[in-house]
């Protein structure tokens, strides 16, 4: 049993649960307490021993489930729909079965067939369990890492039991009895009833190695999905994948908090000033004795957002409004705007708010701004020139959200001037591609120049590469 409690942890290790050898002898210690016997007090200790956040929880009753629950219980549910599948071909599985027996006993010592061929005549489902686990663990199962190697490693585990042999040796039997004087009837349906015990085979392994897919890498297709959201637009993400999208999210910020965390602590501690360390020591022969750090002023910085919150890039910036949200733990002082045409700051709502509610506040406008009207760009900006910038200083970084369409309207390119010579600098995120810059009524090719970095932003993959630029 410890050996077994011990693949299981190393299972929920590899999906991503941490679970250290203390926990692991938790459970150990549980389970000497506890009977195994009751399924529900088992799992539950074993949950309690190893599982500390409530996000594993699914997960590691996914894996109990595919680990603990017998595959026996599988191959009786495939099995037990035999005697259906044979009353659709009008033959009575029981009287088969029994005409069978009796024959095979008129043969013994003249047949000779494997123990698989015997374990599928006598539907013996223990015998057939082990040995499929046999061929799969043969055939290397423990290696597969997708559903496209489920078919390969399905028809190895076939050929490692010899299943197509087996299927020789019945048709042999099948032979036999036919020239021993079974009627032709008769033969007819044990032909069928071999074919039949033959495909509920192939389907049990191939069932097999599903759960051996799903109990290795259970986390795939989780995997899977995150690899395709990476990718997608955020034009075309849908409420569930927003929702889902939020821990990858939140990971991005956290970076971004690290980071700053680290240069604060390096600031903090200094750097080694070698020409002072020198002059210092040359009482003591040039020997370093004293070390000499140089202290720089902590940059503490701050971050103020403008989200266009316009419909034609809503989607994005519901996504966008859910980073700036975890992004406040990051920064000293951040600062959170939302315009259309009007603008109107919404820092209080984002502070205040639990992260859903926050972002449907800030979509509505915050009760600050109307959100049913045309972009103007030029209007808003000309708004937080005239009104807040003294926001701004040089320890800020300032990040505008939007696809700067501005409906033809004056851009006022002057107020992103003045703005991107107060700050440390300025980083444009827009979703649109840049081969669409310039044309129409987009006017980015009149701010561009007053910003430090332009960075295409449609996906979370771009998103990910402009945090690195900004913050490495």
């Amino acid at each position: 049993m410890q050996r077994k409690v011990i693949e299981f942890t190393n299972l929920l290790r590899k999906s991503g649960i941490r679970v250290s050898v203390a926990e692991g002898i938790d459970a150990f210690l549980a389970l000497e307490e506890l009977s195994i016997e009751d399924r529900g007090i088992f799992r539950d200790a074993l949950r309690a021993a190893v599982v500390k956040r409530g996000d594993d929880i699914a997960t590691f009753d996914d894996l109990f489930d595919l680990y603990w629950s017998g595959f026996y219980d599988n191959l009786r549910e495939s099995f037990g729909q035999l005697g259906e599948q044979m009353g659709e071909l009008d033959v009575d599985l029981e009287e088969l079965m029994r005409q069978m027996a009796e024959m095979m006993g008129s043969l013994e010592g003249d047949v000779d067939l494997s123990e698989l061929a015997k374990a599928l005549l006598t539907q013996d489902l223990s015998a057939l369990e082990n040995l499929i686990r046999q061929a799969a663990e043969m055939a290397g199962t423990s290696r597969i890492e997708n559903m496209l190697q489920i078919g390969f490693f399905s028809r190895r585990a076939g050929e490692q039991m010899d299943l197509e042999g087996a299927g020789g040796q019945l048709e042999a039997l099948i032979a036999r009895m036919e020239a021993a004087g079974m009627g032709s009837e008769a033969i007819e349906a044990m032909r069928q009833l071999v074919q039949k015990l033959l495909e509920n085979m192939r389907r049990a392994v191939k069932n097999f190695v599903e759960r051996e897919l799903q109990t290795q890498n259970h986390d795939y297709m989780e995997r899977f999905r995150k690899e395709m959201l990476q990718e997608k637009s955020f034009y075309h993400l849908t409420e569930a994948e927003i929702a889902r999208m939020r821990e990858v999210v939140n990971r991005l910020a956290q970076r971004i908090k690290n980071i700053l965390s680290i240069r604060k602590k390096r600031l903090k501690r200094g750097k080694l000033d070698l020409h002072q360390t020198l002059r210092r020591n040359m009482a003591h022969g040039g020997i370093p004795f004293e070390v000499v750090y140089r202290h720089r002023r902590k940059d503490r910085p701050k971050l103020l957002i403008l989200c266009d919150v316009s419909s034609s890039v809503a989607n994005v910036s519901r996504f966008m409004l859910q980073f700036m949200y975890g992004l406040q733990e990051a920064f000293s002082k951040m600062r959170s705007y939302v315009f259309v045409s009007e603008l109107g700051e919404v820092t209080s709502i984002f502070q205040g708010s639990e992260v859903s509610s926050a972002i449907e506040k800030a979509l509505d406008g915050g009760d600050v701004i109307n959100v049913y009207t045309r972009s103007n760009f030029g209007y808003a900006f000309h708004h937080f020139w005239k009104n807040h910038l003294s926001a701004i200083d040089d320890r800020t970084t300032v990040v505008i959200l939007g696809d700067a369409r501005n409906n033809y309207n004056d851009p006022k390119a002057w107020c992103l001037r003045d703005i991107h010579s107060k700050a440390k600098n300025v980083v444009w995120l827009n979703p649109e591609s840049p081969s669409a810059w310039g044309f129409g009524d987009s006017v980015m090719d009149r701010y561009a120049p007053y910003c430090d970095i332009v960075e295409e932003c449609r996906n979370l993959r771009q998103l990910s590469k402009i945090v690195d630029k900004i913050v490495l």
